[in-house]
């Protein structure tokens, strides 16, 4: 998919760009808010191994998506 400037988009592709990163957001931040719940259950119940690490490798990559810096551009 090729992307454009968001100067050359019309108004309709803009509000359908700015629904896409709204639903993005809410999923992404879910998601997040799941797996932190899973780091702190670990923490508490002191199981330190692939439960504790999964979680923080996906945290990292979620919030280091690219479509995050496309939003705050």
């Amino acid at each position: 998919m090729e992307q454009k400037n968001l100067s050359e988009l019309t108004n309709e592709e803009l509000l359908l760009e700015a629904k896409e990163m709204k639903s993005f957001s809410i999923i992404n931040a879910f998601i997040i808010g799941f797996l932190a719940g899973i780091l702190f259950i670990s923490v508490y119940f002191s199981a330190y191994n692939l439960s504790l690490l999964i979680p923080l490798f996906l945290i990292y990559k979620l919030t280091n998506d690219p479509r995050i810096k496309k939003q705050k551009k």
